[in-house]
């Protein structure tokens, strides 16, 4: 049966749920996903394109290597360049290998290697889309710039080979400019403008010069495993080849041993990078070895001297003492009190030391502010190893080279080289920092010691004056030979590691082209990306589509937000040039769905042997009121019921064209008392269905609806007729209908496929559940065969089902969803 409204005393619904649609239709949106398959398929295929074209000539591959290699002890050096102080603040276990790393990643030794290898030289070559980058040894030949003339860089030379040795030089059609670039000074320079150079043959060792280009080509002497048919090259500045270098490299420690280093390189040409790692170590360890033997060997020389001198000042205390022994006749002193002057003995061979580590570090302050690098002292003369200060001095002597290079371009109140002052500033009052704190340390111990020193001379005040002189001379000599003990042994380190010098850094596994594939780009996460892109595209239209539309399309939605009973779905009227369906196609499913309907509307109305008013309206026109009362009525009066349809939509008359009736004189006139009752019911086709028209339109339909008289119309037409159909004006518009549906039995309100809005609906559903209304019931029009399947058995399919049963199933072809999942049900039943 159809549902009725549950009226319930203790709890009534909200009134602000009542006719509320959801924003989002889930179900529709499925179903327009659907039936829009094939713009699906077709994005996926002109995805698939763009991601084949994207992976075949223009995805460049990443590749990457790697080099490990240890570092074997914690010598460090003063001239390790751009070491960052921030970088080694801190670290105690592994300071040598964090110079390192910075080293490698240091502006002034990539700077050095751009420079020396030539990697501001870069080499490709292109097939008829996609460009490849080659290692410098892929070229037949290397370009060698002329560093003095002025270049121009990021501008395209592309070499083609010729003939015996020859090469075409192609420059770009466009693209000249007058900012050209100097090797020597790092700086641009401003020229005239020029005439484009023309295309050139020359041989190898030939130079040429244009006014923006000065090179020339060198062959290779290695042999190419591949045959080029052309090299693109191009020039950068150092700055921008040296940031690309820095910018691509990665150092790590081992996890378990941190004395190992993993460095590793990207890039576009795996080649490229195992050369560059295994020169950039190459190149590091000469560095490396270089500055520990000039640290070494100004170790070695002022401890030389410091001998030398320490040596003659023994010399003098040895003679002072022995003209003590022979003078004073102070061979052995009685009852010396040998515990105290061992302490004594020990504490001054302290003291010596400390005093000696003091002079080397006031030597290594002197040349720190002298700016004296080159005869910089190693800080194992004065007794210390510390990150902080060397890589403060290492700062300092680079950024003092550097600022004198750039003196010969910037003035000096110009802000860079105040940025540059003021690095200095800060990584002298760095040194100094470390430094002051050494000293400190020193001369607090030398305070301690003296104090010790101090009580311990008490017990010899009861020495005789002779014996005391004696003593203090001994002391003298102990002092100074403890002093001359510990520089020579300083001495012997220093010569020990000048004989067996070797550079500290060793590799383990160096860089090596293996095969390895690309680490990049994700060509597969791209193509699926762009895949998954395209196929959004009309997933995002339909759910755009889906969320601005308010159009009825889900007859369960429908339903269930204005829980009004359901009496039939009429379909799609084929035959759109008649309104007479019943009539004209009696055998059709849309006859069918009005027989249906008029098989429900008992429910509404009950059974009993009264005289049935039906109303039917709608929202808005067009919804099919009137199509449906045609229809209705029809049936009823097939179905030997005696009905009359009355055409009460007085400002749009209609009904009298389908029936060929003359619409002169109808219910306005009869309201208005021009004619009679009899004068205004016509005659149709069917013997038990009369047709009262609407009329002429009257300037106050309303009033003439609501009047007293058409109320006693209508009642003295229920004692002529089974069935009084009403084809009311929709209450969207005008409120006549509303005061028509208190008299009568039956109210249909038209509800249209893709057509009504949601909130039309809103003041019709809450009249029906506060009870204003009765004997409401909803006529489902216009719904789409293809859509797929009727609401359920019993309310009116309003289409064929395929198996000839109606007049449209001749013509019926099943979706192809449909199609798909019968032959899937036969090829598993055939198994």
């Amino acid at each position: 049966m159809i549902p009725e409204r549950e009226v319930k005393k203790d709890k009534i619904q909200p009134k602000e749920k009542t006719g509320s649609f959801a924003i989002f239709d889930i179900e529709h949106f499925i179903r327009r996903v659907l039936k829009n398959w094939y713009w699906f398929v077709m994005m996926l295929m002109i995805g698939y394109g763009i991601a084949y074209v994207y992976g075949k000539y223009y995805a460049q591959n990443i590749f990457s290597s790697s080099l490990s290699l240890s570092v074997s002890n914690n010598t460090a050096s003063y001239f390790t360049p751009n070491q960052s102080i921030n970088f080694i603040w801190g670290q105690n276990g592994n300071q040598d290998g964090i110079y390192l790393k910075k080293m490698l990643l240091s502006r002034t030794h990539n700077e050095f290697l751009v420079k020396e290898l030539g990697l501001f030289v870069n080499y490709k070559t292109k097939g008829v889309i996609k460009a490849t980058y080659l290692d410098k040894d892929d070229s037949p030949v290397f370009l060698e710039v002329d560093r003095k003339h002025l270049q121009q860089v990021n501008y395209p030379i592309t070499i083609i080979p010729k003939t015996n040795g020859a090469y075409e030089i192609q420059l770009p059609e466009e693209g000249e400019s007058t900012s050209l670039y100097n090797y020597e000074v790092e700086g641009y320079h401003s020229v005239d403008s020029y005439t484009r150079p023309g295309n050139k043959t020359v041989k190898v060792n030939e130079w040429y010069t244009t006014s923006n280009l000065r090179f020339r080509l060198v062959p290779n002497p290695k042999i190419q495993a591949i045959k080029l048919d052309n090299i693109i090259v191009e020039l950068a500045t150092v700055n921008d080849a040296v940031n690309g270098i820095i910018g691509t490299m990665s150092v790590d420690f081992d996890k378990e041993i941190n004395t190992i280093m993993i460095i590793s390189k990207t890039g576009y040409n795996l080649n490229s990078t195992v050369n560059f790692l295994n020169k950039s170590v190459t190149e590091l360890q000469k560095k490396r070895f270089a500055d520990k033997n000039i640290l070494d060997e100004n170790t070695k020389e002022y401890l030389e001297d410091n001998l030398k001198s320490i040596r003659r000042k023994l010399d003098s205390s040895a003679q002072v003492m022995n003209h003590l022994k022979t003078s004073e006749k102070l061979y052995d002193i009685k009852n010396r009190d040998e515990k105290s002057l061992e302490k004594i003995k020990e504490l001054d061979a302290k003291k010596a030391d400390l005093v000696s580590k003091l002079t080397s570090l006031n030597t290594i302050r002197n040349n720190v502010d002298g700016q004296n690098f080159e005869k910089m002292i190693s800080t194992t003369a004065a007794g210390f190893e510390d990150g902080l200060f060397q890589a403060s001095v290492s700062e300092m002597k680079a950024l003092y080279a550097k600022r004198r290079d750039m003196a010969s371009i910037y003035t000096p109140n110009s802000e860079p080289m105040k940025e540059i002052n003021r690095l200095i500033s800060e990584a002298r009052v760095n040194s100094n920092g470390a430094l002051r704190n050494y000293y400190t340390v020193y001369t607090s111990e030398i305070s301690k010691i003296n104090q010790q020193i101090d009580n311990a001379n008490i017990d010899l005040d009861t020495y005789p004056e002779k014996q005391r002189k004696y003593l203090d001379a001994e002391r003298g000599y102990n002092m100074i030979e403890a002093t001359y003990n510990s520089i020579l042994s300083r001495q012997n380190e220093s010569q020990l590691r000048l004989a067996t010098n070797k550079s500290d850094i060793s590799v383990i596994d160096p860089a090596k082209n293996l095969g390895q594939g690309p680490i990049g780009p994700n060509v597969e996460g791209t193509k699926s990306m762009i895949m998954g892109g395209l196929l959004a595209l009309p997933l995002l239209f339909i759910g755009i589509g889906a969320f601005l539309d308010t159009k009825i399309r889900n007859i369960k939605e429908l339903l269930s937000v204005t829980k009004i009973p359901l009496l039939g779905v009429i379909g799609n009227n084929g035959n759109g040039d008649t309104m007479l369906t019943v009539l004209e196609q009696p055998k059709s499913s849309v006859s069918e769905a009005f027989r249906g309907i008029r098989a429900n509307m008992r429910f509404l109305s009950g059974e009993n042997d009264k005289s049935k008013v039906i109303l039917v309206t709608s929202s808005v026109g067009g919804e099919g009121k009137t199509y449906v009362s045609i229809n209705l009525s029809s049936v009823l009066g097939l179905s030997d019921k005696k009905t009359i349809l009355l055409g009460m939509d007085l400002r749009k008359p209609k009904i009298f064209n389908d029936f060929n009736i003359d619409n002169k004189y109808g219910i306005s006139n009869y309201l208005t008392g021009e004619v009679g009752i009899e004068k205004i019911i016509n005659k149709t086709r069917i013997p038990n269905l009369d047709v009262a028209t609407s009329g002429p339109i009257p300037p106050n339909p309303s009033e003439l609806l609501m009047s007293e008289k058409n109320m006693q119309f209508i009642d003295e037409l229920r004692t002529m007729y089974d069935f009084i159909v009403i084809d009311s004006p929709p209450v969207g518009l005008v409120a006549d209908s509303f005061e028509l549906m208190k008299h009568s039995d039956a109210n249909l309100y038209v509800v249209r496929h893709e057509y009504t809005e949601k909130y039309m609906l809103k003041m019709i559903t809450e009249k029906y559940h506060d009870n204003e209304i009765k004997h409401l019931g909803f006529v489902y029009n216009d719904y789409n065969t293809k859509q797929g399947y009727g609401y359920g058995y019993g309310y009116g399919y309003g289409y064929g089902y395929g198996y000839g049963y109606f007049d449209e199933d001749k013509n019926y072809k099943e979706p192809m969803l449909i199609r798909m999942r019968n032959k899937l049900r036969e090829f598993f039943n055939k198994k």
